[in-house]
């Protein structure tokens, strides 16, 4: 079965408007890149209907649903956190959002209705928003939508990864007294970035205690050491969960010069983060694997280059770091853009090796490890101070 790859330029109406940093082009100009490079020749772009208000009602509030659809009309007075400088209302903002919940969830039924074992969404990962509230640059949660679904397809225990700098905090509060799913966010340290959620004493509630996970990293962490962090909890956790799919929140906003944020992450760690997501999808959840976007807003530089990569490995052609940007891509950006600095390959020339936790060196990742190891492994029966474990 070849992977789903989801995508219609309709998908570029989520705008924000203006200066907004959510800008659609970062998606526009992925899709080129990955046309350009070759990767996505032969394979079928799916194109997405909007999500309906059954599909919706599985995760969001009916009043705040309607205020969606009447914000337009209604204005600043609509609440919900609607018309704020981060949720700003624009035209047809029900629809577009609602479409951005379609694409991932047509991502979803193909592989529950059995036509791809992968899958692979950019226009997706609208994390923050909740069961009745804008947030982040998020009107509907598309990735707490398509888990419901999933949840009622088939689908009995599912494990979400999000690899987002900021803390992946609608999906958390959507599932966070549900066992079926294991919640697991890699972020930048909630003293230091907004949501200021994420904590690793955050671990759930009632049965569903040990299924959020969260991983909260020092500013500046560079790929040795995010790469590091992942692999000192998240392999343990997916082999004692033995999830049936992996959905995955691939926000490049950790990236060192993404303008939001102060992770330090490279187009190079973010290849490799993709790469062990497959691998642990093939390990963990029977090659079941659904990718989506998030946030990542150094447009031009950083956006294409990482999110191609993603797209490469879903579908197993992956590009090479020292791959040339293809003449044609960079014409247009250039065209667009005369005063970008553009990168010439798709790579940032970083090493990513790392040495795995337990070497008895204090890295300064140790101390976000030791805290979710301790808050986390034993309500899993794993020794959260063995590096066997």
């Amino acid at each position: 079965m070849s992977p789903a790859v989801v995508w219609d330029s309709a998908l570029l109406g989520y705008d924000l408007g203006g200066d907004h940093p959510f800008n659609p082009v970062r998606l526009e100009l992925t899709v080129r890149l990955a046309t350009e490079l070759g990767v996505l020749d032969d394979v079928p772009l799916l194109i997405p209907s909007g999500a309906g208000d059954e599909e919706l009602l599985r995760i969001h509030a009916p009043e705040y649903i309607a205020a969606v659809r009447e914000a337009p009309l209604v204005g600043w007075d609509v609440g919900h956190g609607l018309g704020t400088s981060d949720n700003p209302v624009f035209s047809d903002m029900h629809d577009a959002s609602a479409l951005v919940v379609g694409s991932t969830l047509l991502a979803a039924r193909k592989i529950a209705e059995g036509e791809a074992t992968r899958a692979v969404n950019i226009a997706g990962g609208l994390h923050h928003a909740m069961r009745d509230q804008a947030s982040g640059f998020c009107v509907y949660n598309d990735c707490a939508v398509a888990i419901s679904w999933l949840l009622d397809h088939g689908f009995e225990r599912i494990a979400y990864i999000d690899t987002d700098v900021h803390h992946g905090d609608g999906v958390q509060a959507a599932f966070y007294d549900d066992p079926r799913v294991l919640t697991i966010s890699m972020h930048q340290h909630p003293f230091t970035l907004w949501p200021g959620t994420g904590y690793s004493a955050e671990t759930g509630r009632g049965k569903a205690d040990g299924t959020s996970v969260n991983v909260p990293l020092p500013p500046r962490t560079r790929d040795p050491g995010w790469l590091r962090a992942f692999n000192a909890v998240v392999p343990s956790l997916l082999a004692d969960f033995e999830p049936q799919l992996l959905f995955t929140q691939c926000g490049v906003d950790s990236h060192e010069e993404d303008p939001l944020a102060d992770l330090s992450l490279s187009v190079d760690g973010h290849r490799t983060i993709y790469a062990t997501l497959r691998d642990l999808a093939e390990t963990y959840a029977g090659g079941k694997w659904i990718a989506v976007g998030g946030g990542g807003y150094q447009l031009i530089r950083v956006v294409p280059r990482s999110w191609t990569h993603l797209i490469a490995t879903v579908l197993d052609r992956d590009v090479a770091p020292a791959t040339p940007l293809p003449p044609g891509w960079v014409e247009t950006v250039t065209k667009a853009a005369p005063n970008a600095e553009l990168p010439r390959a798709m790579t940032d020339d970083r090493e990513t090796e790392f040495k795995p936790w337990g070497d008895g060196e204090d890295d300064p990742v140790d101390v976000a490890v030791r805290d979710t190891r301790r808050a986390v492994f034993p309500l899993h029966g794993l020794d959260p101070d063995d590096p066997r474990d």
